[in-house]
């Protein structure tokens, strides 16, 4: 009886401590929710001033599509943050990690990319057929990944569901 006594305190110990990680485990990621959610507000903000002044300056000649492709650009990063805003509250409501929101941001990531290309391609005045082919690998690069990421997105809606286990801290260890 006297060796359970020090044993049943070690376990508290750690069950006091796995439960303080835990609460710093989820400020950690409540703080960083925040700063994607504080980043979207702040680059989606910045957008709209940057292309609304372009397109009211006297000075300069900006040309409406450019700047609505730029435009475009960042509004397609700040979906990105808030996605995973999105994932990050998710996971603190449930405490489980999904795959798809990962899946549907780097669709939209490869969506932007292909979109910057093409703006960066339609306003060279001069292009090699180097520059060209590496523009149709990049393009084509980024749909087979897109294509990729869509086939696993509807292979994961089309699982059987499943119940996530839950997570505990003070699970009693095996002996």
């Amino acid at each position: 009886m006297g060796t359970d006594e020090p044993r049943a305190h070690r376990n508290e110990l750690m069950r006091r401590w796995c439960q303080y990680m835990e609460w710093l485990d989820r400020l950690g990621y409540a703080t960083a929710g925040f700063s994607l959610l504080i980043l979207g507000m702040l680059v989606f903000i910045h957008a709209w001033y940057v292309f609304l002044a372009g397109q009211f300056d006297p000075k300069g000649q900006v040309l409406i599509l450019p700047a609505g492709l730029r435009l475009l650009n960042d509004i397609l990063l700040v979906i990105i943050l808030l996605e995973l805003f999105r994932t990050v509250v998710r996971f603190l409501q449930t405490e489980v990690m999904e795959l798809e929101p990962y899946l549907s941001v780097g669709v939209i990531a490869c969506t932007r990319k292909i979109l910057t290309a093409s703006a960066e391609l339609s306003h060279q005045q001069h292009m090699t057929d180097t520059q060209f082919y590496q523009y149709l690998m990049d393009v084509g690069l980024n749909v087979t990944v897109i294509m990729a990421l869509i086939g696993a997105i509807i292979m994961i809606r089309k699982r059987p569901e499943q119940k996530p286990l839950p997570v505990t801290a003070s699970a009693p260890a095996s002996r």
